[in-house]
C-alpha cells in the first residue's frame, strides 16, 4: 500500500501521508506530478525542545489534550469525561477524485468519517465530516470542524470581510496572525459580512498573480473560522458550525454531520481563486431543466411603494414597468392581510381583500398579459405577535422559558425545527404557488435569532437552519420551475448552502451606487455575477440620502442581475427614456456578463474595474471620488496578454451628463472602434476617457 493519498486538479494538488493515526497533511497548493516523491514526516522532522518526544504533526483530524496544541477537529465530552481524543485510521478509500477516511477513537468511543473531494474543473476541494457516538452514554459536542487545512509559512496577508445591514462585504486586509485569528458568527444566520469565508495571499500576490488560498463554508447559520500560527511553521486553518452550549448531544448511535467546506488554491491571484469559486457555485445552482436562462430584468415594488399598495396602484406600476422593458414584476411586502406596516400580519399568508378585493389573481394575470413574470415577497420564517398565527400558536416561536421575549422589527422567529411548523408553512406557500401564476419568490429573513430556544429549553440554532433547508427543499421539489431569491435584511444570508437552493441573492438593501461598488466587488469574491441582485434605486438613495445620476446608478447595477427599485412615475420623461435605454443595454449584454470569467482590478487614482471574459471582454471602469490628478493613467489588463489584436469600442460613459472634451481616440472608440494589441493593453494599459467623480466607462474588447 502506498504511503500517500493524493488528489490532483488542473492547477492544484493535495497530498496526505498515511499513518497509524489520522492521515498527515503534506501538501495543499500547486499541482504536483502524480509521482512526486516527498519525504515522510518521520524521516524529516526532529523533536522540538520542551515538546513531546515524538512529533505531533497536523493531520486531517488533530485531537485535543494529547500533545497537539493547535486547533482540534473536535471538542466533546461525556459529563466531563472523554474530553481528549486521538484518532486511528481503520480504513481509507480513494475513488476517482474523492478520498474517504474512517477514523476511530476506541478510548473515547467515537468514530469520525471524513471526505475530501477535489473537483478538477474548479480546483475546489470539498471537505466534510460525520461524527458518530459509539459509546453507551450521551456525547456533548461543542465543536466539530468541517475541515482542517495547512497554510504554508510564506503566507503573507489575510483578506476577510465584515459588515452590517446596509454595509455588507466590508473588506479587511491584515498580516497573517502571530498568534491566532478568529471570526465567529452567533446571530443565527450567515451574516452581513457575506459567506463564512476568507482568502490567504502569499508573498507578492495581488489580483492577477501569486498564490492565493480561499475557503467558504456552505452553511447558513452560526459559524467559526480560525487561523492559528503553529510552532512547527505555517498556520492551521479550521472552519465549522459554531455550536451553542448544550446544542448538540448525541445519544448512543447518533451522529452529527458538518456542513461542507469549500477550499481552493490558485497560482493566479485573487481573481484565480474567485474564478474557482464561481465555477464551483455555478455547478451547485438549481436551475430548472439544468441550465440558466437569461436573467430577467426585475422591478421590485419595495422602494417604489413600500406598504402603500392596492390593486389599482400596483396595476399602474406594472404598466410603467413593462413600458421600460421590465420582464419580471415583484410585489414586495404589504400584500397580505393586516399588513399596513411592519407591526402586524407576518404569519398570515392570505391576501388582504381590502387592498385586493378579488385576490392577487387579477394583478398577476395583468402582469403576465403585459409580457412579464409575476413574483411575490414572503418571509415564512417570521411571525408578528399581532397575527392570527401567533394568537393560535404562541408556542411556535423561538423563546427561552423565564427569559424576556425579544422582538426585532416587531417580529419573532418561528421554530422551523418542528415538523408541524414546517408543514403549516409549506401548506401556506404551496397554496399560493398552486393558485397563482407565481414564477418567483423573494424569500426574506429580517432579524437575528435571539433568543433561539425550543420548547425543550435547548438551543435551536443548528436545527433552525436545517429546518429552513428542509422547507425550501420540499417547496422546490413541489414547484421546480419557481425561482427563489435569498434575502436577509439585504445581504445577510449569502452562502454556498443557499446557493444550492436558491437562484439569486439580494446583495444589500443599500442602493446607493457609491456604496454598491464595494459591496458588489465583495460579493464577487465568492459568488458569480448572475446571482447578484443589483437594482437601480432612487435619487436621493433611501439608505444614505446621497444623490447620483441615473446613468451612474444604472451602470453600477449593470453587471449583476439587473433590476429596478423605484417607481418610474417619479422620474422625469427624459430619465424614463434613459432608464429604458439602460434596460435595453443590459439585455444586449447579459449573456456575456453572466457566462464568462470575472476579473477585478484597480487602476490609479482610486479607479476600480471589472471585466467579464478574456478572449473577448466587457469592461467597466468606475470612479467614485474626484481623481486627484488631471489625467487618469492607462489601466493595465494582464489577462488580455497574448498574440493578436483587439478591437476596442467605448460603449458608454455614465455620469452626471457633464463631460470634458474627449480626445480623438475616444471619439473613434465610440464609432467603429480602435484596434490595439493584446500585449500592449496588458503591459502598457488601456487609455481611459476623462472621468469625473461617480462615473463609469464601459468598453467592449473583441478579438480582431
Amino acid at each position: 500500500m502506498s504511503d500517500w493519498l493524493a488528489l490532483h486538479g488542473r492547477r492544484s494538488s493535495i497530498v496526505l501521508e498515511r499513518s497509524a493515526g489520522a492521515p498527515i497533511w503534506r501538501h495543499w497548493g500547486a499541482r504536483l506530478a502524480a509521482d512526486t516523491p516527498l519525504a515522510t514526516i518521520e524521516a524529516s522532522q526532529s523533536p522540538l525542545s520542551f515538546s513531546p518526544d515524538s512529533g505531533v504533526p497536523l493531520t486531517t483530524a488533530p485531537g485535543f489534550g494529547l500533545g497537539w496544541f493547535g486547533p482540534s477537529v473536535l471538542l466533546a465530552d461525556r459529563d466531563g469525561r472523554d474530553f481528549t481524543c486521538a484518532f486511528e485510521t481503520t480504513g481509507t478509500e480513494q475513488a476517482g477524485q474523492t478520498i474517504s477516511i474512517r477514523l476511530v477513537d476506541r478510548a473515547a468511543r467515537i468514530a469520525l468519517d471524513q471526505t475530501l473531494a477535489l473537483d478538477p474543473d474548479s480546483d475546489v476541494l470539498t471537505l466534510s465530516a460525520v461524527l458518530t457516538n459509539q459509546g453507551d452514554a450521551p456525547l456533548a459536542v461543542r465543536w466539530l470542524a468541517a475541515g482542517m487545512l495547512p497554510l504554508p509559512a510564506d503566507c503573507a496577508t489575510l483578506r476577510s470581510f465584515h459588515g452590517r445591514h446596509n454595509a455588507e462585504f466590508v473588506e479587511t486586509r491584515e498580516p497573517m496572525p502571530s498568534h491566532a485569528w478568529l471570526r465567529q458568527e452567533r446571530r443565527g444566520l450567515t451574516g452581513h459580512a457575506g459567506p463564512p469565508g476568507l482568502f490567504v495571499l502569499g508573498e507578492g500576490a495581488d489580483w492577477h498573480r501569486g498564490e492565493v488560498r480561499g475557503v467558504q463554508l456552505a452553511w447558513s447559520g452560526n459559524h467559526e473560522l480560525l487561523i492559528e500560527c503553529q510552532a512547527e511553521g505555517g498556520w492551521t486553518l479550521a472552519a465549522g458550525a459554531w455550536l451553542a452550549p448544550g446544542e448538540v448531544r448525541l445519544a448512543p448511535g447518533e451522529n452529527l454531520a458538518t456542513p461542507a467546506l469549500l477550499a481552493t488554491y490558485s497560482p493566479d491571484g485573487l481573481n484565480g481563486a474567485s474564478a474557482n469559486f464561481h465555477t464551483a457555485i455555478r455547478a451547485r445552482l438549481p436551475w430548472a431543466e439544468g441550465r440558466m436562462r437569461p436573467r430577467p430584468v426585475h422591478l421590485n415594488s419595495w422602494e417604489g411603494r413600500y406598504f402603500d399598495q392596492d390593486e389599482a396602484a400596483m396595476t399602474a406600476l406594472a404598466e410603467r414597468a413593462a413600458a421600460v422593458g421590465v420582464e419580471r414584476f415583484v410585489v414586495d411586502d404589504g400584500w397580505f392581510v393586516g399588513r399596513r406596516d411592519d407591526r402586524a400580519g407576518l404569519g398570515d399568508w392570505t391576501v388582504d381583500r381590502a387592498k385586493y378585493p378579488a385576490g392577487l389573481r387579477p394583478l398577476a394575470d395583468h402582469v403576465r398579459g403585459l409580457g412579464m413574470e409575476f413574483g411575490l415577497w414572503v418571509e415564512p420564517e417570521m411571525v408578528n405577535a399581532d397575527s392570527d398565527l401567533f394568537r393560535a400558536h404562541p408556542d411556535w416561536a423561538l423563546a427561552v422559558a423565564g427569559r424576556p421575549v425579544v422582538t426585532a422589527r416587531h417580529q419573532l422567529v418561528l421554530d422551523l425545527s418542528r415538523d408541524e411548523v414546517r408543514d403549516h408553512l409549506f401548506d401556506a406557500l404551496d397554496t399560493l404557488l398552486r393558485e397563482l401564476p407565481i414564477a418567483y419568490l423573494k424569500w426574506d429573513h429580517n432579524r437575528h435569532l435571539a433568543p433561539a430556544g425550543g420548547s425543550d429549553g435547548r438551543a435551536r440554532y443548528v436545527a433552525q437552519v436545517e429546518g429552513v433547508y428542509a422547507l425550501i427543499d420540499r417547496l422546490r421539489a413541489a414547484h421546480p420551475a419557481v425561482e427563489i431569491e435569498s434575502c436577509a435584511g439585504g445581504g445577510g444570508r449569502i452562502d454556498a448552502a443557499m446557493a444550492a437552493r436558491t437562484h439569486r441573492f439580494w446583495a444589500s438593501d443599500n442602493l446607493d451606487a457609491v456604496s454598491r461598488v464595494a459591496i458588489q466587488r465583495g460579493f464577487l469574491a465568492f459568488m458569480p455575477p448572475e446571482m447578484m441582485g443589483a437594482h437601480v434605486g432612487a435619487s436621493p438613495a433611501h439608505a444614505t440620502g446621497r444623490r447620483q445620476s441615473l446613468a451612474f446608478r444604472a451602470a453600477v447595477a449593470l453587471p449583476g442581475h439587473f433590476g429596478i427599485e423605484l417607481d418610474p412615475a417619479r422620474l422625469a420623461a427624459d430619465d424614463v427614456a434613459e432608464l429604458a435605454a439602460w434596460v435595453a443595454r443590459y439585455k444586449a449584454l447579459r449573456d456575456r456578463l453572466h457566462a464568462g470569467r470575472t476579473w477585478l482590478g484597480e487602476g490609479s487614482d482610486g479607479i476600480v474595474w471589472q471585466a467579464v471574459g478574456s478572449t473577448d471582454a466587457i469592461l467597466l471602469f468606475v470612479t467614485r471620488l474626484t481623481p486627484p490628478v488631471g489625467r487618469d493613467a492607462p489601466v493595465r489588463l494582464p489577462m488580455m496578454a497574448g498574440e493578436g489584436d483587439l478591437d476596442v469600442r467605448l460603449l458608454a460613459t455614465a455620469s452626471d451628463g457633464r463631460h470634458a472634451e474627449e480626445p480623438a481616440l475616444f471619439a473613434a472608440m465610440r464609432g467603429e472602434g480602435v484596434r490595439l494589441s493584446r500585449d500592449g493593453i496588458a503591459a502598457a494599459g488601456l487609455p481611459l476617457p476623462p472621468m469625473r467623480a461617480e462615473s463609469v466607462a464601459i468598453f467592449e474588447l473583441v478579438a480582431a
